[in-house]
């Protein structure tokens, strides 16, 4: 079952099939989150089950009805009454809550809240690390292969997404690429010519951190490149990813995109933190003073290079965990895979997974991003 195939309706929480079953007609689906869990349930078909849609929402209905008593909405004005059974519970889960945080007192606010929301964030994204996992048993199964692109501009959260995305997966059927500087040979070569060597087989994922698109946007601001190299590679990429599509090959393209003022922040965390120092570069000093040239040719490679074959997923990362998260929904969305649960939101969040058509508009607006 996959909720592509289904559309809305005017009742929410209620989806229909989009196509209608030659026998059975229509098939409707509800599908709901009550007190943080989702559920799914298929509640039948329009021809054998004599359904409409008004009998298919109170079927719906019915069964959010059926559930345990403790799994039901309580209304936001539905207030409990204090008594002193709830007093009594409210010492007991504060006295929980201290021995769980120990010397609390001790730790700085912020400190303490970061870690707390992390558990969260981390309890979430496992959820999907494990759907991961299932994909990636089903791509050695198949020997389907993927890959996919992380890119943005620098301290925009490209390589965590990838440490979230590979953490739990099988080494053994996947890779991470992050080229360097080419030797002189490659630099006389066809300019893809280096990428394809690590290609993946059948069965594997390849994750490239920064990819052919250094040629869009890196490569000609900092003189890596002569124009016409550039004019070129503009030219010939889109039919590249269409054939590497074509053959087979799932391409996903994922942009993350910072804003100057987020690219800023870490930047300064980067030279007062010594666990980040390391990822501070001579190249990372110059990118706010060249912000609007990077985003002069950000917007032509979107422009240009977002194609119905190879599209471009616009990740807004100013908040790194949202942004990761999106990313491996994409990701999850790029194949039909087996035993995939439902009950999970693989739905796009629209305020961080943005459209490409959104992220040029707002380009033409400001240059925040």
């Amino acid at each position: 079952m996959n909720l592509k195939d289904f559309e809305k309706t005017k009742y929410k929480g209620l989806f229909v099939s989009k196509d209608q079953h030659s026998t059975f007609g229509y098939k409707y689906i509800t599908r709901f989150q009550l007190n943080k869990k989702r559920y799914v349930k298929v509640l039948g078909y329009e021809s054998i089950d004599n359904l409409t849609l008004d009998k298919a929402h109170k079927k719906m209905e019915e069964y959010k009805q059926s559930l345990e008593p403790s799994e039901k909405i309580v209304s936001r004005n539905q207030e409990k009454p204090i008594s002193i059974d709830n007093t009594k519970q409210c010492d007991i889960e504060i006295a929980h809550m201290k021995a769980l945080l120990g010397d609390y007192k001790d730790v700085d606010p912020v400190l303490l809240q970061e870690g707390i929301q992390k558990v969260y964030n981390n309890e979430q994204m496992r959820q999907y690390q494990v759907e991961l996992i299932k994909l990636q048993k089903y791509l050695e199964k198949t020997k389907k292969k993927i890959i996919v692109l992380f890119e943005g501009r620098d301290a925009s959260g490209k390589g965590g997404a990838i440490r979230r995305m590979t953490r739990f997966m099988n080494s053994r059927h996947y890779r991470v690429v992050a080229l360097g500087k080419p030797s002189e040979t490659q630099q006389h070569q066809w300019f893809f010519q280096r990428y394809i060597e690590h290609f993946p087989t059948g069965g594997e994922v390849v994750l490239f951190d920064r990819s052919w698109y250094n040629r869009a946007m890196v490569e000609p601001i900092f003189g890596f490149c002569t124009q016409e190299q550039h004019e070129i590679f503009m030219e010939d990429v889109v039919n590249f990813e269409h054939d590497l599509v074509r053959q087979d090959t799932i391409l996903v393209k994922l942009y993350f995109s910072v804003s100057k003022a987020e690219q800023l922040r870490r930047f300064d965390r980067r030279k007062t933190d010594p666990l980040r120092q390391w990822k501070l570069s001579e190249v990372d000093l110059q990118a706010q003073d060249l912000w609007d040239e990077f985003s002069e040719k950000k917007y032509e490679m979107l422009r240009q290079t977002h194609t119905r074959s190879a599209p471009w997923n616009i990740l807004r990362s100013d908040d790194k965990h949202k942004a990761r998260l999106e990313a491996i929904k994409v990701v999850l969305n790029s194949i039909e895979y087996d035993n995939k649960n439902y009950a999970l939101d693989f739905e796009a969040d629209d305020t961080v997974n943005i459209s490409v058509q959104k992220e040029l508009r707002s380009m033409r607006k400001d240059k925040d991003y």
